[in-house]
This record gives C-alpha cells, sequence and structure tokens, in this order.
C-alpha cells in the first residue's frame, strides 16, 4: 500500500503543477543598483528570468533571451516570436560592440501598391499584408549561438513556466486592450485570449494563462527554430496571412497578404556593423541600416556637440536640441533605408563636416516643418526623393530591455510588432500576435509606395527606428540604453543620453524627465508635465509648437537602461512611472551604506570567464 501510495504521489508530481499554479505577482522597483549583473525590463517577472539566468552562471545574452521569452508572454501586445527587432552586444572578452539585425522582411510578392486603395493607415494595419516575415526567432538563435553559452532549450524555460502559469492583468494591459478590442473582437482567436464574452477586455486582477504560446515555446525549445520556418508552425503562419482569420459575420474584411511557405523558410537574421560617432569623449555605438536609430541619434549628437549645452541656459540647450532632431529627422527620411536595396550615405551623415552644415542652419527660432534634407553624398547628388512618410509620426508599441553581466557583457535589446497588438491576429493553435511591420515603408494617401530610400519590395527591410545603445569610456561600458515608442526611440535615446550627459542627471533622472520629441513636424509631441514650465514657456516664444497625444501614445518611450559604477557595480534603471513602471534588479543588491563604486578595475576583471561569451566573438566596428 505504502509503495501506491508513493507511486501516486511521484505520478500527481509529474504532472504540470505549473499550468494551475498562480503567477507571480512580483513588486517592481524602477532602480537597482550591486554587484554580479544587472537587468532592467518593463516587467518584474521578466526581470527576474534574467536575474535567475545571471545567477544560474548564464552570460547577458542567455539572460536576455530568457527575458525576451517572458516578455513575448506578458508584454504580448509589444513583443513576441511574430515579430522582429535589434540588438546590440559588448563583449567583454574582446571590447567590442556587436549588432544583430532580426527585422522582418516584406514577402517576396510585394511591391509598391500592395497596399493600393487602402487609404486609412487602420485597414493597411489590420490586414495580412501588413505581416512582415517575423525575424525574432531566428535573432533569439543567432544571439545564444553566436554570443551565449545556454542552448535555446534552456533560455525558453521561464517563457513557458510564465505562459502555462499566466499573467496578471494590471491597468496598463486593461487600458491598451480596451484601445483595440474592436480589432481584437474581429478575430476569435484573439478575442479568446484577451477578451471577455461580451468583447470587453479581461478584468484588472485577472489571470491570462496562455497555454497555445506554451506549446509552442516547447516546440522550439525541443526542434530549434527551423520548427517556426518550416512544418505545420509555418504553415499556420502563412494560412492566417493569406487567409485573415476573421469571425463570421464580422464587418471587418482584411485584405490578404502575399507570404508563402518560401518567404519564411528563407529568412535570416543579420550580423550588422554598428554605428559609431564620439561624444563629449565618449564612444557611442548604435543600431546601423535598416534601422534609421544609430544613425539619427548619431547625427543629433554630433550636431549638438558644436554647443556647451551643459552651460547654457536649459531652454536654450533644448531649443537646440529640438532643431538638431528636426534636422537629423529631414535626413532620416531621405536617406535610410534597407542597405541591400538602397544606398544609404552613413559615414556621410554621421561625418563631423556634415554635422557643421547642418548646425549652420539652426537659428535662435524654431525652423518652420518640413525641413529640407541636407546632402551628405560625395557627389552631390542628394535623395532621389524626399519622404514624408506618416510612419515618423505614429508612435508604435515596442519593448525594450537591458542585461548586464559579472564578466562585463552588456546587452540592449529592442523588439518589437508594430502596433499595439499588432496586426490583431492571433495565429490559430500558436498563441502570438503577428506583425504589422510592413507598415512601417513609406505608404502614400492612395496606399501606394511613392519612389523613395523606404519604398516597398519584395524580400526587403522596412525602415526602423530601433535604437539599442551602447556607450564606452576608454573602451569599457560606461551605460547603455534603449526604448520603444515608434519613430519617437530616437528622441528618447538621444534626450536621455544630453539629460545624463550634458544636463548632469542620474541615469534614473534622465531616464525620468519629461520628453520632447521633435521628427520634422510642425509641432513637437511632449508630455503633460512638460507643458505649463518656464521651459515651455520660453520654447513657446522661439515659435515652438507641442501637442500631447491621448491614450498609450500620452507617454513617450519606455526605456531602460544600465549603468558601470566601476569594480563590480552596476546601476540598473528602468521607468518609475510610464507604461505602469517598469522592474529593475541586480544579482548581488549593494549593501545599505556602500557608496556604489567599485575597486577601479573593469567589470569582471580576472574572473576565470571573464567576459566570454562564449561562441564566436568578432572583433569588429
Amino acid at each position: 500500500m505504502r509503495r501506491l501510495v508513493l507511486v501516486l504521489a511521484t505520478l500527481l508530481l509529474a504532472l504540470p503543477a505549473a499550468a494551475s499554479a498562480e503567477p507571480r505577482d512580483l513588486a517592481k522597483q524602477p532602480t537597482a543598483v550591486g554587484a554580479g549583473g544587472s537587468a532592467a525590463t518593463v516587467d518584474a517577472v521578466a526581470t527576474q528570468a534574467a536575474i535567475r539566468a545571471l545567477k544560474a552562471g548564464g552570460n547577458a545574452v542567455d539572460a536576455s533571451i530568457a527575458a525576451a521569452g517572458v516578455l513575448g508572454v506578458v508584454e504580448p501586445y509589444s513583443c513576441g516570436i511574430g515579430g522582429g527587432g535589434f540588438m546590440a552586444i559588448y563583449t567583454a572578452r574582446d571590447g567590442q560592440v556587436h549588432t544583430i539585425d532580426s527585422r522582418e522582411t516584406a514577402p517576396a510578392a510585394m511591391g509598391p501598391d500592395a497596399f493600393a486603395g487602402l487609404t486609412a493607415f487602420a485597414d493597411q494595419r489590420v490586414s495580412g499584408m501588413s505581416v512582415g516575415v517575423p525575424g525574432t526567432p531566428r535573432g533569439w538563435e543567432k544571439a545564444l549561438a553566436e554570443y551565449g553559452t545556454w542552448p535555446l532549450k534552456r533560455a525558453l524555460r521561464d517563457g513557458i513556466r510564465a505562459a502555462t502559469r499566466g499573467f496578471t492583468v494590471d491597468q496598463t494591459f486593461f487600458n491598451q486592450t480596451d484601445e483595440a478590442k474592436a480589432i481584437f473582437a474581429d478575430f476569435p482567436a484573439t478575442a479568446a485570449l484577451y477578451l471577455d464574452e461580451d468583447g470587453t477586455p479581461r478584468d484588472v486582477g485577472t489571470v491570462i494563462r496562455n497555454r497555445d504560446l506554451a506549446r509552442t515555446y516547447r516546440l522550439l525549445a525541443k526542434q530549434g527554430m527551423d520548427a517556426f520556418y518550416s512544418g505545420p508552425l509555418a504553415r499556420a503562419i502563412v494560412d492566417a496571412v493569406q487567409h485573415p482569420p476573421v469571425a463570421p459575420g464580422a464587418a471587418r474584411e482584411p485584405r490578404p497578404g502575399l507570404m508563402e511557405l518560401s518567404d519564411l523558410s528563407g529568412y535570416e537574421a543579420l550580423d550588422r556593423d554598428p554605428t559609431h560617432i564620439t561624444y563629449r569623449g565618449l564612444d557611442v555605438f548604435g543600431m546601423g541600416p535598416p534601422s534609421s536609430g544609430g544613425s539619427t541619434v548619431g547625427e543629433i549628437l554630433n550636431i549638438l556637440e558644436g554647443y556647451d549645452l551643459g552651460a547654457l541656459p536649459r531652454e536654450q540647450a533644448l531649443h537646440y536640441y529640438l532643431e538638431a532632431s528636426r534636422l537629423a529627422y529631414a535626413d532620416r527620411g531621405a536617406y535610410l533605408g534597407d542597405p541591400a536595396f538602397v544606398d544609404v550615405p552613413l559615414a556621410g551623415l554621421l561625418s563631423d563636416s556634415f554635422a557643421a552644415e547642418r548646425r549652420g542652419k539652426i537659428t535662435e527660432a524654431a525652423a518652420v516643418s518640413p525641413v529640407q534634407p541636407g546632402d551628405p553624398t560625395d557627389d552631390g547628388a542628394g535623395p532621389a526623393k524626399a519622404d514624408g512618410s506618416a510612419s515618423a509620426r505614429r508612435v508604435g508599441s515596442t519593448t525594450n530591455l537591458t542585461v548586464t553581466d559579472r564578466w562585463g557583457n552588456v546587452v540592449d535589446y529592442t523588439f518589437t510588432i508594430e502596433q499595439t497588438g499588432g496586426n490583431g491576429m492571433v495565429v490559430p493553435g500558436y498563441g502570438f500576435l503577428l506583425n504589422n511591420e510592413l507598415t512601417d515603408f513609406n505608404i502614400g494617401p492612395d496606399g501606394t509606395s511613392p519612389q523613395s530610400a523606404n519604398q516597398i519590395a519584395g524580400g526587403k527591410r522596412p525602415r526602423s527606428s530601433i535604437a539599442p545603445t551602447i556607450v564606452l569610456r576608454d573602451g569599457k561600458p560606461a551605460f547603455a540604453l534603449g526604448s520603444p515608442g515608434g519613430a519617437s526611440i530616437i528622441t528618447t535615446v538621444a534626450q536621455t543620453i544630453i539629460n545624463h550627459v550634458d544636463f548632469g542627471m542620474t541615469l534614473p533622472e534622465a531616464i525620468a524627465a519629461p520628453r520632447l520629441s521633435q521628427r520634422n513636424s510642425p509641432t513637437t509631441q511632449t508630455e503633460q508635465e512638460f507643458l505649463g514650465t518656464p521651459d515651455a514657456q520660453a520654447l513657446e516664444a522661439r515659435g515652438h509648437k507641442f501637442t500631447v497625444s491621448t491614450g498609450t501614445g500620452a507617454q513617450i518611450g519606455a526605456a531602460t537602461a544600465a549603468e558601470w559604477l566601476g569594480g563590480p557595480t552596476w546601476l540598473a534603471a528602468a521607468e518609475p512611472v510610464r507604461r505602469g513602471g517598469g522592474a529593475a534588479a541586480v544579482v548581488k543588491p549593494q549593501r545599505p551604506g556602500h557608496d556604489g563604486r567599485g575597486h577601479g578595475h573593469g567589470p569582471g576583471k580576472g574572473e576565470r570567464r571573464g567576459g566570454h561569451g562564449h561562441g564566436r566573438s568578432r572583433a569588429r566596428r
């Protein structure tokens, strides 16, 4: 009898207990200081997944993928395996910054008229045509293979656990669902996950479990990422794109997309050379094309280096920041695109001479947008056609994470499905939303894509604003940061840098400060907290006009960052308020009274596995 009881007990323990376990609701703290590595994300469960990986011996890349897997569950409207992204990695072993491009691609059959006749953005977005070939799974695979130490199976454990246990709906998630509920209601697989039977968002405090996504993660953990790009899962993606799984009787008739199985099977994540500038003696590395993040952040900073911002009245310094942003966005729109399809004059855009030329356009009054692009080309040809794309004015939903480890490796990773909830379609049976990234191509008022660096073409990657950034001082990490926010990502990163470097704010203060985002538009987007301040009034006297968005766009970005404080000590920082506040943590929290300064050597110096990043760590800039 005793043996029977033991056998029954063993069988009960072997059952998937996590399926009925309650999710862990962890407290968020936006700042943490300590040793052993750090992590910052928008979600406490994701941050703790990274910290657990670091404690278990994983490096920053392993921990980043562990956190990303969780974010795909708890932040499904912002990211996941149905989208793409860009990752920046500093490997301490060789002191180099590397970047990985897992941006989505247009199906081979797409051309400039793919959206013809779809004049409303909502119709372009909620369609099979907007779905780019997802790149996130290949991006995770490449990062682990080249710079990580863990197999994918281990890195996905926390994501599987989160999907099985579920997460608790908070007010931010409720609000995001409420804004997208009309779209979600038209797709049964989406509505079943995120809406109540009456079509309203699930109440705050409700637990959402995503067993389909848990099964998908298990499939990938067992078979590898080839299982995403071929076989039944790939066929399910293509079927959803070609035959949008809309509810019977729905008023919406989404346009079918052109994706084929061959588009999925041929997808590759790519190694890219990072962008590089120097600013106030710091080396600033960012993401190169097809992202415009590194080039535009770099151009803004290059222009601003001609001013002693810290010595100026704050409103004057902010005026120069807004004008530098206005000019850099004009150049972004004219020249940035997929380098496999267009010749991006990157060296010219980031040259000191071009920055000086553009700086010369700035006066003490606000310019009237749209301003014209400059000419960074060697031949004086200028842009084939200036870009007035509406995508530069949209704020998307994305997520960012920043992770460091005890060996001194650093990762800043931004990944996305574009709008809040992507294109609204959950792949039936697999539990993840598809992206609408192809609306990032230039699309004119009639739905066709006019000639420009960012014109739609088959196999092309749409221009992005994602800007994971790693800043070095004397070859060692100073700080790293990134943010979501669509086209406002660039200004969020640039403003946070000048807040920290020029205005002397601590990194948490630099993140918390009210944001201004000028994107070569007649008005500058800002946040409510800035309006009515003396600086706002002084800027208005210079001719600046401000607007504040509503809903999920009312707050600009949701940054995460990390700063090396010396020796083994790191500071991790996330948003204190935006997007419900972020979560920062360290492996070994600083003792009370410790000054947070280290012992004068680089991160992890003398460690047996110092800066290993295991796998290939190519020395390239």
